[in-house]
């Protein structure tokens, strides 16, 4: 792993923050005491859990700037087949009920926190498959109903998390700032389908079957996850479940970033 070092005040995509914001995503599945064990190797001396029922997120940071960053399930294939898809009104749209109210478990402390100790620092956000829809929720709910600054949100293996309104209304207000990665073949961010009228926002990132980073036409990434099926039936496996891990997610970013992809 790199020695931390990280861009915190620029709003443009950048590789190093992918990275790093891919290593605190990895990190919140780890218990308190591993995540406070770890931070301060980052030269984080500040932070702060948030920990309701099923929703857990911590903010780490030092004297220029705040990550926040929110866990996954432990349980996808409960979590795929038992989430509650109905759409709810939320900011800019309507949004996923299930992911709502598991934000909405943490929200009142999360924005106090952030109201009361941010002081000017920048903030970024970031998660992994729930987690990646509850960081895309928070970020929405800062810009479109508090105007809160946000410099970027990073999401790794992220489900759609509103409809289309939602999602025009996030992207007229913050898609140059978002970057939604997805590897290869990837189950999660084709759930909720588009049938249910659910969308997708920010600007997309690619890893294919090898896990190189590259820029990919609708076509060429059908033919890359069929070549990862391929490869599937060569090495058995759930090629979709596999590829959604965060820890082949964190692979694959240092890879970008050791190649400059």
């Amino acid at each position: 792993m790199p020695a931390f070092k990280f861009d915190a005040n620029t709003r443009d995509y950048s590789r190093l923050n992918a990275y790093w914001l891919g290593q605190a995503a990895l990190l919140t599945y780890q218990d308190e005491a591993g995540v406070r064990a770890h931070v301060p190797t980052w030269g984080l001396n500040a932070l702060s859990f948030f920990n309701q029922q099923e929703t857990q997120a911590f903010i780490a940071g030092n004297e220029a700037m705040l990550i926040l960053a929110f866990r996954g399930t432990t349980n996808l294939t409960d979590w795929m087949t038992d989430a509650d898809i109905d759409l709810v009104g939320g900011p800019g749209g309507r949004v996923h009920e299930g992911f709502n109210v598991a934000l909405n478990v943490v929200w009142r402390e999360i924005w106090s926190f952030i109201r009361e100790q941010r002081k000017g620092r920048a903030l970024w956000v970031t998660g992994h498959s729930l987690g990646a829809a509850l960081a895309t929720l928070a970020v929405a709910k800062l810009r479109l109903e508090k105007d809160e600054p946000v410099n970027g949100l990073y999401t790794f293996g992220s489900p759609r998390a509103g409809d289309r309104d939602f999602a025009r209304a996030f992207d007229a207000d913050f898609e140059r700032q978002t970057f939604r990665y997805v590897n290869n073949n990837d189950i999660v961010p084709r759930v909720p389908f588009r049938a249910l009228h659910y969308s997708h926002v920010g600007t997309f990132k690619y890893f294919n079957n090898r896990g190189d980073q590259q820029e990919i036409s609708w076509w060429d990434k059908i033919v890359d996850r069929v070549e990862g099926r391929i490869q599937e039936l060569l090495e058995p496996g759930l090629d979709g479940i596999e590829d959604h891990g965060m820890t082949l997610y964190s692979a694959n970013l240092e890879r970008a970033l050791g190649s400059g992809q």
